[in-house]
């Protein structure tokens, strides 16, 4: 499973659609934390592959999505159940921290 690159353009499609959870990385390219977590967010996507959608979206290049989130601070991990956000974690975070954010919404 690889992540899914979000954009403004294809966020209803690839999130709000979605029938699995999904799980969107907030980030932009200038944003040392962001780069921490930006692998560990694909080896989750990796090891939850089937169960969890992940994708990445750049705040500086897609800022309706992100405004229509309040996403303030990045890197900002967000949890989507059926269009709805059911988790939301602000920061960086160690892989382990990660996959307890995940595993009660898978």
């Amino acid at each position: 499973m690889t992540v899914v690159t979000l954009t403004d353009e294809n966020f209803d499609e690839e999130v709000t659609s979605s029938e699995k959870p999904v799980l969107v990385d907030y980030w932009a390219t200038w944003c040392g934390p962001c780069k921490m977590v930006g692998p560990l967010v694909e080896e989750i996507a990796s090891e939850y592959s089937g169960k969890l959608k992940v994708g990445k979206l750049d705040v500086d290049n897609n800022q309706a999505s992100a405004s229509q989130q309040n996403v303030m601070s990045i890197p900002t991990l967000l949890i989507f159940k059926e269009g709805q956000v059911v988790a939301q974690q602000v920061g960086a975070l160690s892989k382990t921290q990660l996959a307890e954010f995940v595993e009660p919404h898978i």
